[in-house]
């Protein structure tokens, strides 16, 4: 059983910054990831991160060149929390985001692929303005 449960979200200024945090509740999570929706769009893959330990890829990242440069996915091993770091906020950040986990290594493209995850958090809103 995987739970996943985020926090963080909030109302914030453009050019601000907000960091999200997922605790995981989980065994044998290898990929980890922020998802985003805003407003009568589809779902967007941000950022991931391969959580898995003792694999060449392990702690790598990958990121939608939407937040490039901007967001820093991380993941405390010993706190089990997933964060999102979200720096130099745009009104059209704002979004409902979501964790989710996989229990496959994802780097790259695959890793932000919306199929790849089983599980969701609830999602933690993101506004901007």
């Amino acid at each position: 059983h995987v739970q996943l449960v985020e926090s963080g979200g909030s109302s914030v200024n453009t050019g601000g910054s907000l960091r999200l945090s997922c605790e995981v509740y989980a065994y044998n999570v290898r990929t980890m990831a922020w998802y985003r929706q805003a407003p009568e769009q589809a779902r967007e893959g941000i950022a991931a991160i391969w959580t898995g330990e003792f694999n060449v890829n392990s702690g790598k990242t990958s990121y939608a060149d939407s937040v490039q440069g901007r967001f820093t996915i991380t993941y405390d091993k010993e706190k089990s929390t997933l964060f999102l770091q979200m720096n130099m906020l745009k009104p059209e950040d704002t979004a409902v985001y979501f964790c989710a986990a996989a229990v496959r290594g994802l780097v790259g493209a695959q890793a932000l692929g919306e199929r790849e995850y089983p599980y969701w958090g609830q999602g933690t809103q993101v506004t901007v303005s």
